[in-house]
């Protein structure tokens, strides 16, 4: 029998805890039916799988990070919302560290519901790429750019992957200036040169998360 007050939204807010203590990829249906103190047939009556669960958290996660750069960057415009955002996202994924890494997967094709949340993060930083007076394909280049840079930083913070005796709040504002700077000079002008293919490589079809 299910243990009384059990649902799907209590297995995803266990199994993100968990995912924060021991990581994502390393998150299993056994452990969080043991957190839970139920047997693992239990769960199913509101998952339907591991990789169902990881996408429910996903979902979840990626709306919370949604929800966090919004409130962060209200008002804000150009270089302030810039900063805004990425101290958002750092203190997000260092903060959360497992709900992180599940926002990094892309939804699948056909779900509504993942492509909804991962478009709200988009608009949010479209929004601040707007600032610069980046649209379009500048602004997908620029969001994509943005996003490994962040990714990458925040990626090896939460890993101990910095260990060179240097302040890291320093290198990680340095970070965000260079951003600042490269994105003021990011679109290409009108009538500007187009960037080039390399031969033979057709385009890809954007993904709605970028």
């Amino acid at each position: 029998m299910a243990r009384a007050g059990l649902s799907r939204e209590v297995v995803v807010a266990q199994a993100a805890a968990i995912a924060n203590e021991i990581g994502f990829e390393h998150l299993t249906l056994a452990e969080v039916a043991e957190r839970l103190g139920v047997k693992l047939p239990s769960l199913y009556k509101h998952i339907t799988s591991l990789d169902g669960l990881r996408r429910d958290l996903a979902v979840a996660a990626t709306r919370e990070l949604a929800d966090t750069l919004a409130e962060a960057t209200v008002g804000r415009a150009g270089t302030d919302a810039l900063r805004a955002a990425a101290d958002a996202y750092r203190s997000f994924a260092v903060a959360h560290p497992g709900r992180y890494a599940a926002t990094v997967r892309a939804p699948g094709p056909d779900d509504a519901e993942h492509t909804a949340v991962s478009d709200a993060v988009l608009r949010v930083v479209f929004a601040v790429l707007s600032g610069y007076g980046l649209a379009g394909d500048d602004a997908i280049d620029a969001a994509r750019a943005l996003r490994a840079a962040m990714h990458g930083f925040v990626t090896l913070e939460s890993g101990g992957g910095f260990a060179m005796p240097r302040d890291l709040e320093r290198s990680y504002h340095r970070l965000i200036e260079g951003l600042d700077q490269v994105l003021r000079g990011w679109a290409i002008p009108a009538g500007g040169r187009e960037l080039r293919r390399a031969p033979g490589k057709a385009p890809r079809r954007r993904h709605p998360a970028a």
